[in-house]
């Protein structure tokens, strides 16, 4: 499928995964579309770490349960941590870094056969989901958790959200009603 398919095609998924593995050089591929992504002032603040183990993707599951996320758990995920440093002027970019990084997996996600959802609210909003996430994949505490992409096959196929028509929300030049 062509870039703009994939794009239109990507949404989130928020039902049951089918138990069938992730290979992990799709896991690969789609880190690496993450690190892909552009940086401000090219500080590349965005770390990621791929899950495959079973137990790991488990307890992690049954963290976002508890703090409200009603998806299923899939067979392969992607933590994402972002390292908070200045970048220009005491501006720090490491949210817009992240955001990038996401987007760009979920796209990679979606030309792979897959499915995901970026999962932020219920990892952010809780220091103590994030606590346990940074204890349970001993990540060092320079790193923040900010994010949770489950990846799987989706048990039933979903479909994406109704967009507002293009010239509701985008527009040449000068603003116009």
């Amino acid at each position: 499928m062509d870039i703009f398919e994939c794009i239109k095609k990507r949404y989130s998924f928020r039902g049951k995964y089918k138990s069938k593995p992730v290979p992990r050089e799709d896991l690969e591929k789609i880190l690496k579309a993450g690190l892909a992504a552009p940086s401000g002032c090219n500080q590349q603040t965005t770390y990621l770490a791929g899950l495959d183990d079973p137990e790991l993707l488990d307890s992690i599951a049954k963290m976002l349960k508890k703090n409200g996320f009603g998806g299923g758990k899939a067979p392969a995920g992607i933590v994402v941590l972002t390292h908070r440093i200045p970048s220009y002027k005491d501006t720090f970019f490491n949210v817009q870094d992240y955001s990038a990084a996401i987007e760009n997996m979920l796209i990679a996600v979606t030309a792979l056969g897959y499915a995901s959802c970026w999962i932020e609210g219920q990892v952010t909003e809780c220091s103590e989901t994030q606590n346990k996430i940074t204890k349970l994949l001993n990540i060092p505490e320079k790193y923040t958790v900010v994010a949770f992409l489950p990846v799987g096959i989706p048990e039933k196929e979903g479909k994406g959200p109704e967009y507002k028509p293009f010239s509701e929300r985008a527009w040449f030049n000068k603003f116009e009603n």
